[in-house]
């Protein structure tokens, strides 16, 4: 073990995996309030009223020179190299470890962080559909991948309850026909309502008001998109119009070359792929690279291609979608229980190799 001070700031897919690969031949102090990693690709399931797949931090990192600290960043003096803790410390850094990822974007919809459920609090919605006196509505806004995971799992948990599906644009557009069709095909089998095209415009008690209608709901539940946190940004990074820090090549600011930023947090141009899109997909291979690079095994600079799009569509279906390298779609898919199936060996997988 050497003394270089390494500091990494959050612990899910790309920290936590820098941290365990970095910790192999260094002394890494690994900063995040939560004692259990957070599985953020199965918050669905979460809100559903399944059981949380969440290994302790402590069991993750053991075996490695990591030391977490639980508590939360409120700060960064880039010149001093030292991060500001809610706990009141400054912890000295050599090289900063950014990786704070992202969050629930609100996008100023009046209402919609007051009366909606947030993908961050999946338990509380899972608990309100669970103790409900009766059943009633829910709406789920987002037509991304998080929305229709909690659109099909709430559903096919709660059949009792009427689901929507609430979109600014077309539900799973992205997919190729095939993923889009069986999308569709699923959605109606467990009754779903898809209301597309329709902008959320203000978020009350009783619903939703959008651009299409009033649409009236007991319970609303925000899948609309994610934003990186801000202190990069509020530090003095240099962040791209989406408040993403730039980097280059090696994953380094590209005004503090002494911080590496990985994750959703990161704005990732890959030659001959493109800009990466925010997800566990990306953030977790920027985590492995950077262990390497942190200690030695490698000096080419980060490389990434796409492979598929997967999701869950409930406990009996899913869909594996195959994808070129620069992310866009291929006609095949793979669905039904075979899919359901890729996709869990898949997700099990990413916990298994955050070590």
């Amino acid at each position: 073990m050497t003394e270089k001070q390494i500091v990494v700031l959050g612990a899910g897919y790309a920290g936590l995996t820098a941290a365990t690969r970095a910790g192999r031949h260094h002394r890494v102090t690994l900063i995040a309030p939560e004692t259990r990693f957070l599985h953020r690709v199965r918050q669905h399931e979460t809100a559903a009223g399944l059981p949380e797949h969440r290994p302790a931090l402590a069991e993750v990192v053991r075996g490695r020179g990591v030391r977490h600290v639980p508590a939360r960043a409120t700060g960064l003096d880039l010149a001093a190299r030292k991060v500001f803790l809610d706990t009141g410390e400054a912890l000295p850094y050599d090289t900063l470890v950014y990786a704070l990822g992202s969050r629930t974007a609100w996008h100023a919809v009046p209402g919609a962080a007051e009366h909606a459920y947030s993908a961050e609090r999946a338990a509380e919605l899972g608990e309100r559909l669970r103790t409900a006196g009766r059943p009633g509505t829910v709406a789920v806004v987002g037509g991304g991948a998080t929305g229709i995971e909690l659109a099909t799992e709430i559903a096919e948990a709660h059949p009792a309850w009427r689901v929507r599906i609430v979109a600014a644009g077309q539900v799973g557009g992205w997919f190729s026909a095939r993923g889009r069709a069986h999308v569709r095909t699923v959605m109606a089998r467990l009754g779903i309502e898809v209301h597309e095209r329709h902008t959320v415009t203000g978020v009350d008690a009783g619903g939703l008001d959008t651009t299409g209608g009033r649409i009236d709901a007991d319970l609303v539940a925000w899948a609309a998109a994610m934003e990186p946190h801000p202190l990069a940004a509020e530090a003095g990074l240099t962040v791209d119009p989406a408040g993403r820090a730039v980097v280059d090549g090696h994953l380094r600011s590209v005004s503090h070359p002494e911080v590496h930023v990985i994750g959703d947090a990161a704005a990732v141009t890959v030659p001959g792929t493109g800009t990466l899109r925010m997800g566990c997909a990306t953030a977790q291979p920027m985590g492995r690279y950077l262990g390497k690079l942190l200690t030695g095994r490698t000096d080419k600079p980060f490389a990434f291609r796409y492979a598929v799009q997967c999701l869950s569509l409930g406990r009996r279906d899913g869909l594996v979608q195959l994808i070129h390298g620069d992310d866009s779609m291929r006609p095949s898919v793979l669905t039904g229980r075979a899919g359901r199936l890729t996709k869990a060996a898949i997700v099990n997988g990413v916990v298994w190799a955050l070590r």
